[in-house]
């Protein structure tokens, strides 16, 4: 039943990363004398278009456009007006550099502005009582709970919140919930929030008992004699020439705070900084023979190089200078043959950094050309690794994304947790994507959605590991 669906249950079909919103408009201006029509301009996909203005070549436009960002996703806009341009909206939440114009090809230019919907992170925590209301059993007083709706804009109503039920009374006193704003009321301050009082039956047949009409606007004045509302039975009135109402329904309290999103990090200046660790353990197999992880195929990228670019392409827009430390571990290295768990792939220890993610690839392909593929596969080091960059700088201005790619079952699993468990308290996440055929069971361990990783006893403070296969990787990015 509709009625038993909690704000919990509902927000579940939604994507967490989807509350964050933006708001972007558009302007153009120095367009070409000669343009025969008023500018508009495109914003697909999906979006719509622009209004007209007519006789000016340098147009503001009022309509605005409301789009769901995903920072974890590569979303591509195409701006059509009397051409094609194409970015990344990441790249307009780049360090607090949210307004940027997009030069054309000698038609003119095209601004874009755009800004977080900072209401829709709100969340607003509520109490309500209700007084006299109707009875509707025959032994008893009633058993009342609310229903919460959104209006939506074609006029129907999607539920968004049910309260608790309070047994035996005429005069509930409700439990306070909390509900994000934007489940409420879609970030609109005054769109209708429709409110149904029932009666609980056991055998779900609920009695209606009335209902009333708000918005978040008035909600947000709190308890005041604007936030006390008469329960009406429509039905019930049309037949009762003397009816008043079905009971009074009263905000007792009303208070709202703000969620930090991702964007916010990124416009107060937070650095991302990206490492990558590739597995260079000698169950990858031979990397001259088409069988192994490591072969370099001239047409096709292999398991590795597709995590690779399907991860470090979304994360490279948010770091300024795109310059990534690349390690390697697994591997016996030259001239000695010494094992490394933690060794750069271009070969410099001084400066691991390579630039961008084809300058990964290509210190990548020359490790396979000098390096022997070894053993045991350990994470330990280069989790260490990141963690004693990311504890020097614990002021906020950095925060440490580390990406492991492994083929096969972690051989230091003990070291590991315990390096996890350390860098927890510390401004990094760890990645990890498993290719090819291996078993990767043990490895979810390591990820703490359902169980938080402990070492010696001590809790993770955070969980920091999201463990994924390459196939379920690509199919995010």
């Amino acid at each position: 039943s509709s009625l038993g669906t909690s704000t919990e249950e509902v927000l579940k079909k939604v994507p967490v990363s989807s509350i964050c919103l933006l708001k972007v408009l558009l302007s153009c201006f120095s367009f070409h004398h000669f343009l025969s029509s008023p500018p508009f301009v495109f914003l697909l996909p999906q979006f719509g278009r622009t209004e007209v203005i007519d006789n000016t070549l340098n147009p503001d436009f009022v309509r605005k456009y409301i789009l769901d960002y995903f920072f974890e996703e590569k979303q591509n806009l195409l701006v059509s007006t009397f051409g094609q341009i194409e970015f990344l909206l990441s790249s307009y939440c780049f360090l607090s550099l949210l307004h940027r114009g997009i030069q054309g090809k000698k038609c003119g230019t095209i601004v874009l502005s755009a800004e977080e919907l900072s209401n829709c992170r709100d969340s607003a925590t509520m109490q309500f009582c209700a007084n006299k209301l109707d009875k509707k059993d025959f032994f008893g007083k009633s058993d009342p709970f609310m229903v919460f709706y959104r209006s939506n804009e074609d006029g129907t109503f999607t539920i968004c919140h049910k309260t608790e039920v309070v047994k035996n009374t005429l005069n509930p006193v409700w439990q306070p919930f909390t509900i994000p704003v934007r489940a409420l009321c879609n970030g609109d301050f005054d769109r209708t929030i429709k409110v149904e009082v029932y009666d609980w039956d056991r055998d779900g047949s609920h009695d209606f008992i009335g209902d009333f009409t708000t918005s978040y606007r008035e909600l947000a004045r709190g308890q005041s004699q604007f936030n006390v509302y008469e329960v009406i039975n429509t039905k019930k009135k049309m037949k009762k020439k003397k009816y008043v109402n079905s009971g009074t329904v009263t905000l007792l309290s009303f208070s709202v705070e703000s969620e930090f999103t991702f964007l916010d990090y990124i416009k107060g200046g937070t650095q991302i900084n990206f490492t990558v660790a590739i597995d260079f353990t000698a169950s990858n197999g031979n990397p001259s023979q088409s069988t192994s992880l490591h072969y370099m195929n001239p047409y096709q990228l292999n398991a590795y190089a597709m995590a690779l670019k399907a991860v470090g392409e979304i994360i490279q827009d948010y770091d300024s200078d795109k310059m990534f430390p690349a390690l390697g571990f697994g591997a016996k290295l030259p001239p000695d043959g010494r094992v490394s768990h933690e060794f750069p792939l271009n070969g410099n220890l001084e400066n691991p950094y390579c630039n961008g993610i084809e300058g990964i690839l290509e210190a990548y392909h020359q490790s396979l050309k000098t390096v022997q593929l070894y053993g045991p596969t350990n994470f330990a080091p280069v989790v260490n690794h990141v963690a004693r960059y990311s504890a020097a700088v614990q002021d906020g201005s950095q925060y440490f994304v580390l990406l492991i790619i492994t083929d096969g079952v972690i051989s230091d699993m003990a070291q590991t947790k315990e390096a996890i468990v350390n860098g927890a308290k510390l401004p990094m996440s760890i990645i990890i994507v498993g290719v090819g055929q291996a078993e990767f069971d043990a490895m979810v361990e390591l990820d703490g959605d359902d169980i938080r990783i402990s070492s010696r006893g001590k809790l993770a403070e955070r969980d920091i590991v999201q463990v994924t296969s390459c196939a379920g990787t690509l199919k995010y990015f």
